[in-house]
């Protein structure tokens, strides 16, 4: 009986997963940068996380060496308490930076949950409710802003099966466009629509541009073709332009990618300025974004989870997609723009007929080809990481981030 009980133990301990020491690398691209952290526990077990941080990639590596006192030495397995200490102890309100460093580290605890129970991170968030998780694809626009060649690089799309697109047709321009500028935009929505099949939706990007009447009088131009959302029509903190806008058009509204604690959603949910929310797990957390999600099905929003990062990135919205029930459509990038950042993991989550499949590998059953990592770094001055960004107000060709075209 006793050695029945030891080997009970053996098989089921949980032990204390101890996290002992870290390490970050970083993948540079034409226009953006992929950091990842690595976490070793005392168990020998390691987890990885991921983020695409925006402008800030120095900034966050070196906050990592700040806040070590949060992780080092703590279990893996206490992921509230962590962010407890990122959001509360340090007696500083939390910024993008902050919650980023905590939804890196979140998600690399994640993996050693899993790993160590031997079960995939969704059945760590509550199972799942469906097995096949709707994209749509972002990055494939990386071409001149004439309306035909925004038409034949939207059939690519279409001939790769997605069930939906999603495009910044404005070009450069703040608060209001020029007439001129007006006019060809609304040209390639137009030209856009017309090759995209009827259970093809497509999703019209604003990154935030607008001023709330310009927002109101572009939906109103563009209400007749159907689209599935309008992203971040105003500027994401000012949610009153964003309700105005919304009180205006039938369009449904998504916004969300910007904001990084509950607290900045609470004004979103109890204004009802939004129809889909676009929380990104790697700036607010897995986890945290779970339990966001159960707040927007008791307003009646759906989630859409913004998705511009890597292997880890994709996988962890494909997790948490799979176990929210008002779970929408999953943006993915990396079949258009920065297709080798696929290579950065041993294996990456495809797209097939408008789906990716949910793993089943232990936590995000991922690991990290370290020969890639090392063969494409970030630009630097000096020691400090450089960020490409877009800059979208500024630069005219900025959507095609920096990408050679292919015949």
């Amino acid at each position: 009986m006793n050695i029945h009980l030891k080997l009970f133990e053996e098989v089921f301990t949980i032990g204390d997963l101890k996290i002992t020491n870290y390490r970050t690398y970083v993948v540079g691209t034409p226009w953006r940068n992929i950091t990842y952290v690595v976490l070793e526990t005392n168990e020998g077990i390691n987890g990885i996380g991921e983020a695409r941080i925006l402008g800030r990639t120095h900034t966050v590596l070196e906050l990592l060496k700040d806040t070590q006192r949060h992780f080092i030495g703590h279990s893996a397995y206490d992921i509230e308490a962590l962010y407890q200490r990122f959001t509360r102890d340090d007696f500083n309100l939390p910024g993008g930076e902050d919650i980023t460093a905590f939804s890196m580290l979140e998600m690399a605890c994640l993996d050693i949950q899993g790993k160590k129970a031997g079960i995939p991170v969704y059945k760590l968030l509550g199972g799942k409710v469906r097995d096949k998780i709707p994209a749509y694809a972002n990055g494939w626009y990386t071409v001149e802003r004439e309306p035909e060649a925004f038409k034949s690089a939207a059939e690519k799309v279409v001939q790769k099966g997605y069930l939906g697109l999603k495009f910044d047709p404005f070009g450069n321009g703040d608060l209001e466009l020029t007439r001129k500028e007006y006019k060809r935009s609304i040209e390639l929505i137009e030209a856009v629509a017309s090759v995209l099949p009827e259970h093809v939706q497509m999703f019209i990007e604003m990154h935030g541009r607008f001023s709330a009447h310009q927002a109101i009088e572009i939906a109103k131009d563009i209400e007749k073709l159907k689209p599935g959302w309008i992203e971040e029509p105003c500027r994401p903190n000012d949610l009153g332009a964003h309700a105005l806008v919304m009180s205006h058009t039938n369009i449904p509204i998504a916004t969300g990618e910007r904001l990084y604690t509950p607290s900045e959603y609470r004004e979103l949910f109890e204004r009802r300025c939004a129809n889909i929310i676009q929380v990104d797990p790697t700036n607010f957390g897995v986890w945290e974004s779970k339990k966001l999600a159960f707040m927007a099905e008791a307003y009646s929003m759906m989630v859409a989870p913004h998705n511009v990062g890597g292997v880890i990135s994709t996988l962890a919205g494909i997790h948490l997609m799979a176990s929210i029930r008002n779970g929408k459509i999953l943006e993915h990038f990396n079949d258009f723009a920065d297709e080798e950042i696929k290579k950065a993991g041993t294996w990456y989550p495809e797209v097939v007929d408008g789906y990716f499949t949910v793993p089943e590998e232990p936590g995000w059953g991922v690991e990290l080809n370290y020969d890639f990592i090392e063969n494409n770094p970030p630009q630097k001055h000096g020691d400090v990481i450089l960020d490409p960004g877009l800059n979208m107000f500024v630069k005219p060709d900025w959507q095609k981030r920096g990408q050679t075209q292919k015949d």
